[in-house]
């Protein structure tokens, strides 16, 4: 069994500590391996230790990640900029990866949230509001999906 599969089982088994020694360990010794970079930073995320995973996802995105991947990274990296208060850093990862995820309703929904840090209350609502219509299977709000849709972005009008 490799040390990768080895440290993300440990963290599936909620072992977070073993997992994240293992994943630090291996990209002290692989620095230019993207996924592992990933990898170690997802693991001091999980750790509530969000300003050492930072340059571990900048590093696995400047080295290129497969398309799932990128999408995490972007997400994981964006979330936790936010969570630091370094919102406008958030709001930039996030834009970026809208650009090439555009359809992508849980980065929309993270970067609401970075919308909602920067006082761009009306733009964040509207992302939420068009996420919630477009994905919800509940019936009450599906009995009310096209006024929703049609309010999502006139909030601040009145007739």
């Amino acid at each position: 069994m490799s040390k990768l599969v080895k440290a993300l089982e440990l963290r599936d088994e909620g072992k977070y500590t073993e997992s994240n020694e293992i994943l630090t360990a291996m990209a002290k010794d692989d620095p230019k391996s993207a996924e592992i970079n990933y990898q170690c930073a997802w693991s001091f995320d999980i750790l509530g230790k969000e300003a050492k995973a930072v340059p571990y996802y900048e590093k696995a995105l400047h080295l290129g990640l497969n398309d799932e991947d990128t999408l995490g990274a972007i997400i994981g990296l964006g979330s936790t900029y936010r969570t630091l208060g370094k919102f406008k850093k958030s709001k930039i990862v996030f834009e970026s990866g809208l650009s090439r995820f555009p359809q992508n309703n849980a980065l929309k929904t993270f970067y609401a949230m970075t919308l909602y840090n920067v006082e761009e209350h009306v733009k964040a609502m509207e992302i939420l509001l068009t996420c919630l219509v477009q994905t919800s299977n509940d019936p009450e709000i599906i009995s009310y999906k096209q006024a929703i849709g049609f309010y999502a972005d006139k909030l601040d009008k009145t007739w």
